[in-house]
């Protein structure tokens, strides 16, 4: 058992190239967003989405909230993975996994409070994993990721123990504290995004100490939650 690492914010099949020579598991390429780092045109994220070798995830970050728009979303950008940045009505959910039953669906849940934990049940039969961010949705201006901001772990934990679907774990992670969080959490798998960067730019000596602070997370031998493929 290992926890993945996706690397969210990708800018240039340079940055793509140096997360998957890393170890990255995805790469996480940030559509139109109403604040945030990483917001790429949808032609540069089909570009790199074109570059990214298998068997390494391409997975497009969206804040559209219907289901035939984010399934208009990723075949114009050519991935086949999504993640949902806002929490949509669950019925367009069901919308979008009708419309594309082949594409893997992650909803992103953002822990403001243990509400979270209620809203679980409305969308896991329509997605394949969920990952929890440190948003804040109902602002003005919207937070939808990429905050450097870590949240309430003891209620991410609560979560992962909940959870039917494999759960990722976001919001200001680093490599200072990124063993301590899979400890505490045991998630399938870690989103970064700053925490890794320096001056926005991804850099080699950040991104290689968080996957070896990663990697040598559970050495005690405890698992992480189950497979997204379950």
């Amino acid at each position: 058992m290992r926890v993945r690492v996706k690397v969210c914010c990708i800018a240039s099949r340079d940055e793509a190239d140096m997360a998957v020579e890393a170890g990255a598991d995805a790469l996480g390429l940030v559509g139109q967003m109403p604040s945030g780092p990483g917001v790429l045109e949808d032609a540069t994220v089909a570009g790199i989405a074109a570059h990214i070798p298998p068997p390494v995830a391409g997975v497009l970050l969206t804040s559209r909230e219907r289901g035939r728009d984010i399934a208009d979303h990723v075949r114009q950008v050519g991935v086949s993975v999504v993640q949902v940045v806002r929490e949509i009505d669950p019925a367009e959910a069901e919308v979008l996994a009708r419309l594309a039953p082949t594409l893997r669906r992650i909803q992103v849940l953002h822990v403001e409070d243990a509400g979270v934990l209620e809203r679980m049940a409305s969308y896991a039969a329509h997605v394949h994993a969920f990952l929890l961010d440190s948003g804040r949705p109902g602002l003005a201006v919207a937070e939808l990721g990429g905050t450097g901001r870590a949240h309430d772990w003891s209620i991410s934990a609560a979560f992962v123990a909940k959870s039917p679907r494999p759960v990722f774990l976001a919001g200001g992670l680093n490599p200072g504290n990124v063993a301590q969080a899979i400890r505490q959490v045991r998630p399938f798998g870690v989103d970064v995004c700053t925490g890794v960067r320096c001056d926005g730019e991804l850099d080699s000596v950040r991104l290689g100490a968080f996957l070896a602070a990663v990697r040598g997370a559970l050495q005690d031998g405890a698992p992480p939650g189950p497979s997204i493929a379950e």
